[in-house]
């Protein structure tokens, strides 16, 4: 329970600049990013499901209910109401190739 903990205070400290590195400036062009220790330790508000991280998009994903959470300045903004939807991925291939003679 205790690496959880200090998982969260680190975590918070990134997303509120207490930890910066040598190219981590305010004139970064690149919005600010979840840090991977807090992904293990959020859940969707709504379904209390996992979440997961597209970096593309800098949001936290719910494949489930089809919506996304956004990051911002590496705090995930986890409001039901700013959640946006999002589209279902269309189904993966079974892993059989279709054969051609």
């Amino acid at each position: 329970m205790l690496g959880r903990a200090a998982a969260l205070r680190r975590g918070l400290q990134v997303a509120a600049g207490g930890t910066r590195g040598p190219d981590s400036g305010r004139g970064s062009a690149q919005p600010a990013r979840l840090d991977p220790a807090l992904l293990g330790l959020l859940v969707c508000p709504l379904s209390k499901r996992p979440l997961r991280y597209e970096e593309s998009t800098n949001e936290l994903i719910n494949e489930e209910l089809g919506i996304a959470y956004p990051v911002v300045d590496g705090i995930p903004n986890m409001i039901p109401q700013v959640a946006r939807k999002i589209e279902a991925e269309p189904p993966h291939p079974t892993g059989e190739e279709s054969k051609q003679s």
